[in-house]
């Protein structure tokens, strides 16, 4: 079992571990010096996160032995949270080690507040996610109010939604646009102390710039042209409750350091005003930009995103959900004929195949727009698929019959494990949390080996 603050720091540099060994003296410190000690301690001691630098002998030069070593480590611990420091200059090796699976990265040289911030941020991910397995081990729950859907990664994402409500921590939610970010934004709010208080929302895109400000601080009146009385801003409307910031990857370069201002004090000024007005409330921030590229470029303040992502949540888009979109479509479908006094009692056969095929670019906001249409134009008691404007098929689909949809299940992941293993039988069945005779079983099973 790891420990709670138990960090692994992977580091050829010995200057640099020594450096690092009282800087962050506020973990449990273990020290690797290549990838091969560092999958020794990771067996051995299991810790929770794993500062990893990319540049590690033979390689010290390059990123491919680091880059091994990410893939290693996830393989055997996939529920540790990595963490990978790149040089100023490795902003795409940065990125590609995210996409294969690291939870974050620091620049060299070591900013040590920033990189506190870092891997404390880290540690909270990984014991918020304990936390979640250890409630989906108890038995499933469905999912929030106002949330449809019964598929593992949305429920993944409301458990950690409620993990995390009841503190004060921060919260950023991403994905793609019509996801459902600001759903989960009040159902975080409803779960919250602060459900009693206001949930104040805006979206930083949909307000020119020049406005933006006066929109979230208020103004004096007199502050400019215009300015006929005193108003107060959308965060003081938000005092005791929680302002909601949507697209906050759009906000201004310009107002992020007054937003951070406010997040680390705690207390704005009104535009024209010279009163310190001090405000409690919590910030919830959704994207569907992807802020590490914004910060690498730039664009986007680093230290102003690990203030507002002390927890990220990233919602699935709705392809990536399977089973929800029919879910959802009855839902919205008996919504909808109830608003508009339509007599339409369901969904056809055809319209079910249909809806389980479209890949959903525009996510729950496209499967909206296309049952009010149907239900608005359909002439039928039952929606069909040219009713959704989709494709009709008889094809019955992907396979429903559990024997089939397991068979191909374990198929996949023997063949993922060995695929992280490199063919090692051991290794690979120590992934799958089986026996390596149970293992050759499979194998046959599926005629993988002869």
């Amino acid at each position: 079992m790891s420990g709670p603050r138990r960090l692994l720091i992977v580091e050829d540099d010995r200057g640099l571990q020594r450096q690092l060994r009282w800087q962050l003296e506020a973990f449990e410190l273990l020290q690797a010096g290549d990838r091969a000690e560092a999958l020794s301690l990771l067996r051995a001691r299991a810790p929770a996160v794993v500062l990893l630098d990319l540049g590690l002998p033979p390689d010290p030069a390059g990123v491919s032995e680091g880059f091994l070593a990410l893939e290693q480590i996830l393989a055997e611990r996939p529920t540790t949270r990595v963490v990978v420091m790149t040089g100023r200059e490795g902003r795409e090796h940065a990125l590609r080690a995210i996409a294969a699976g690291a939870l974050d990265f620091h620049a060299k040289p070591v900013d040590v507040e920033m990189l506190h911030l870092v891997l404390e941020r880290a540690f909270f991910v990984s014991a918020l996610e304990a936390e979640a397995r250890a409630a989906e081990a108890a038995g499933h729950r469905p999912a929030l109010p106002g949330v449809i859907g019964a598929s593992p990664a949305l429920l993944a994402a409301c458990r950690m939604i409620e993990r995390v409500a009841p503190a004060e921590a921060s919260v950023l939610i991403t994905g793609e646009s019509g996801t459902g970010k600001e759903v989960m934004a009040r159902a975080l709010h409803q779960l919250s102390r602060r459900r009693g208080g206001r949930f104040v929302a805006i979206n930083c895109a949909a307000i020119p710039p020049s406005l933006l400000e006066a929109e979230l601080f208020g103004f004096e009146r007199g502050a400019f042209t215009g300015a006929l009385k005193q108003t107060p801003g959308r965060l003081e409307l938000a005092h005791g409750g929680t302002l909601f910031l949507d697209e906050i990857g759009d906000l201004p370069v310009e107002l992020q350091a007054k937003l951070l201002r406010f997040v680390q004090e705690r207390v704005i000024e009104r535009l024209g005003g010279r009163e310190e007005i001090r405000l409690d409330l919590r910030i919830v921030c959704a994207t569907h930009r992807d802020l590490r590229r914004a910060m690498l470029e730039g664009r986007f303040r680093e230290d102003l995103y690990y203030r507002l992502a002390e927890i990220e949540v990233a919602l699935p888009p709705l392809r990536d959900r399977p089973g929800d979109a029919v879910l959802i479509a009855r839902h919205l479908l008996e919504a909808y004929a109830r608003e508009q006094g339509r007599q339409v009692v369901g969904l056809g056969a055809d319209a079910v195949r249909a809806i389980e095929r479209h890949p959903w670019p525009g996510n729950v906001r496209e499967l909206q727009n296309r049952l009010k249409r149907a239900v608005l134009l359909a002439e039928g008691r039952r929606i069909g698929a040219v009713d959704l404007d989709l494709p009709a098929s008889e094809d019955e689909g992907p396979p429903l019959e559990l024997r089939r949809v397991r068979e191909q299940a374990e198929r996949e992941a023997v063949l993922r494990a060995l695929a992280r293993t490199g063919g090692n039988i051991s290794q690979a069945a120590a992934l799958l949390g089986i026996s390596r005779p149970t293992l050759y079983d499979l194998l046959r099973q599926h005629r993988l080996r002869d």
